[in-house]
């Protein structure tokens, strides 16, 4: 799928929409590792403010040990690391926890789809494992919409 650029805001933003809310989740982006950094996001959430350099960071190849001792922010949102599998081949995801929250910690998780990224955050109460899921069944949906608009243009 080397048309990611080529897919227009309204398509990542139709993907964002369709999904959400859900029973399960709270929140949603998809990004990319080079500009616009920020495809799409949910308009009600906070995951909008996710920086250029949260981004580099929570895709960056290198150094990815770091990310379990440091942790990692989202949209200012502090996270912790509990599971990187973002870059290994067949389940390219990573799970994350919001710390210290005055409403609780969420899960957070990514999922790579080609160059992008799709960022769920789950309601409070929501377990990693079904986020993870949801997460999933998402990425399957904007892979689907993605080769509909690239084939039918």
């Amino acid at each position: 799928m080397e048309f990611i650029g080529d897919i227009s805001e309204e398509v990542w933003q139709h993907c964002i929409n369709h999904f959400l809310p859900t029973e399960m989740c709270c929140d949603a982006a998809i990004i990319t590792n080079s500009s616009p950094w920020l495809l799409a996001s949910y308009p009600d959430g906070n995951l909008f403010q996710l920086t250029q350099e949260e981004i580099q960071i929570l895709l960056g190849r290198e150094d990815r040990e770091k990310l379990f001792l440091q942790g990692i922010t989202l949209a200012g949102t502090k996270c912790l690391v509990i599971r990187d599998n973002l870059y290994t081949e067949g389940n390219n995801t990573m799970d994350l926890r919001t710390k210290g929250q005055s409403r609780g910690s969420q899960a957070v998780t990514v999922v790579q789809i080609e160059s992008a990224y799709l960022v769920v955050m789950g309601l409070k109460g929501t377990e990693g494992g079904p986020l993870n899921l949801k997460a999933f069944e998402m990425s399957g949906y904007i892979r689907e919409t993605i080769l509909q608009h690239v084939t039918h243009f």
